[in-house]
């Protein structure tokens, strides 16, 4: 059906994995690599020319009868080709941010390294080459990015350190555990910290004295973003206005329900929580005796057929652990689509016996019973990201199969979005709604979509320049009682990415609107409406929204 436009997609596809070689690593899509993306005045010019190219063969392709899979993957290939020639536009990306270029050179290589897609030899040969060429993208980096947001550049020193430690020692660590000894490897891995260090140089003397303050995309970019990336029909405006009655909500409710925990404030009662967490001996254990119980729990009450999709919590790899603080180093990586390793790594952070019992008292109270719960296991490593990431490349929509990958900095496609946080905080919910929370549990996640809704806030009003970055921390910090560090870190994150935090709020909404919609309707069963929901893969809800709504009679 429809061989023209399949014959695009085709088009579509190449020049993807070509010009982003290593999200085609971490999608499953292993013809390059051995290469880095070229952010060269020609390279960039095109990747540019490239999309441009594409767009127009679109809008000249011939009238065909599309299926539904193929009308969504148009749409989004369309609108993704739109939204990436303003990234190339703009100063956000590769001409102004720092950041596209250590997190592309380190993760090209942390990528590898991370799953046994292939023989560890052929995966080292391939590292071999990609760190031989981080010198070359890194000076392009210098050449390109003159001036750039301070924390931006800040955010990029943190990463050269976590490159820095790689390179020096975790990239010998592995060798040392593997039993392998290869000059080759351990040439470039020098060659790479090298240059990752003369980078950092150039940002703290050079960089850093053009610093500005200039955060948000603008109004245009952004109304872009939620137009042809999320395909939603709401503006920015109104998705702000929801976000703050959403957040003034849900602070009036945990103020109210301070109290049933014998608490004065909701910060108080939350703070109980750090209390209930596991010994050392048995921190590793519980990950999987949370699992196997949300899996049961899930079973009993019909809630999804549960795939065979084996998970296991295990410690943070020796070779990672230096580098993985400097960086965007995920407890769970969602699996490459286009890859089959029989069993998923979910790296959880290491506590072991022989550290200072204050460092071990720390890490279990940071990672307590709730957070092992609602965020390790429901909201990641169970029934919210892991399942759906399961149905993702079955679905019939192509790029429903690997949108939502994680890749170095962010997902393969920004139009995934809302379909993976969505369903990971809608399932979160589910949960709750079935009694697997128990009161404080639930409690606390009530204060999770605090956080949820002033994500959206923020993403809106900073980047239509009403808040300045400094306004960003303080609404996470005053008001959703985060950690000055951690209220920074999740700014200077939605200031990077323009509507990516609203994604939660709004993709977690939709989900629970349509099921609304739905289950009054005459044979409503909530496992079939959640597996056909999640057999459309990862592409916005807004779209599987109107593939599964009623339509108006035609009579």
């Amino acid at each position: 059906m429809a061989p023209a436009f399949a014959a695009w997609l085709d088009s579509f596809f190449a020049s993807y994995y070509r010009y982003r070689p290593v999200n085609a690593t971490f999608v499953g899509r292993h013809d390059f690599d051995d290469r880095l993306p070229d952010f060269s005045e020609d390279g960039a010019a095109a990747l540019a020319a490239d999309m441009a190219t594409l767009l127009r063969r679109a809008q000249a392709l011939p009238a065909e009868r599309l299926s539904d899979a193929q009308a969504i993957d148009r749409r989004l290939a369309e609108g993704f080709l739109r939204v990436q020639l303003w990234e190339h536009r703009s100063h956000h990306f590769h001409r102004g941010n720092p950041c596209v270029y250590t997190g592309e050179a380190v993760f090209s290589v942390i990528g590898l390294l991370l799953r046994e897609f292939a023989p560890l030899g052929e995966r080292l040969s391939a590292a071999v080459a990609r760190m031989t060429a981080i010198p070359a993208l890194l000076r392009q980096g210098a050449k390109n990015v003159r001036r750039a947001p301070a924390a931006w550049i800040e955010r990029a020193l943190r990463e050269c350190d976590g490159a820095l430690a790689l390179f020096q020692d975790g990239v010998g660590v592995l060798l040392r555990e593997r039993g392998v000894q290869d000059p080759r490897v351990e040439a470039a891995a020098e060659g790479a910290a090298a240059a990752f260090a003369e980078f950092r140089r150039y940002l703290d003397t050079d960089l850093r004295v053009r610093a500005t303050t200039e955060y948000g995309c603008g109004e245009e970019a952004l109304a872009l973003l939620l137009r042809d990336g999320h395909c939603l029909a709401e503006d920015a405006e109104s998705i702000a206005a929801y976000a703050a009655d959403q957040m003034a909500a849900c602070e009036a409710d945990l103020a109210a329900g301070a109290a049933e925990f014998g608490a004065a404030t909701w910060r108080g009662a939350l703070a109980q929580l750090m209390d209930r967490h596991p010994t050392v001996e048995t921190y590793y254990r519980r990950y999987h005796e949370v699992w196997d119980a949300a899996r049961a729990a899930a079973d009993a009450h019909a809630l999804v057929t549960w795939p065979e999709f084996p998970i296991r919590y295990v410690p943070r790899p020796l070779w990672a652990r230096k580098a993985a603080p400097s960086l965007y180093f995920l407890h769970y990586r969602s699996p490459a689509p286009y890859d089959r390793v029989p069993v998923v790594d979910y790296l959880v952070a290491p506590i072991e016996p022989g550290m200072a019992e204050a460092e071990q008292r720390r890490l279990l109270r940071a990672t307590n019973d709730s957070v092992i719960k609602l965020n390790h296991v429901v909201h990641h490593g169970s029934i919210g990201h892991h399942i759906q990431n399961w149905h993702a490349p079955r679905a019939a929509s192509q790029l429903g199969q690997m949108a939502a990958t994680d890749c170095a900095s962010r997902i393969a496609m920004f139009c995934g979005g809302t379909m993976a946080e969505g369903w990971a905080c809608y399932a979160t919910d589910l949960m709750s709604e079935i009694g697997f929370l128990d009161p404080l549990e639930r409690y606390a996640q009530r204060h999770a979509r605090l956080r949820m809704a002033a994500r959206a806030l923020v993403d809106v009003r900073l980047h239509q320049g009403a808040f300045a970055l400094d306004d960003a921390i303080a609404c996470y910090r005053d008001r959703v009682g985060m950690s000055p560090e951690a209220a920074r870190d999740e700014a200077v994150k939605n200031s990077m990415f323009p509507g990516a935090a609203l994604m939660y709020l709004v993709g977690t909404d939709l989900i629970h609107a349509l099921r609304r919609s739905l289950a009054a309707r005459p044979g409503f069963e909530l496992r079939r409406f959640h597996d056909r929901f999640l057999s459309h893969g990862s592409v916005p809800v807004a779209l599987i929204r109107d593939l599964m709504s009623p339509r108006p009679s035609t009579d």
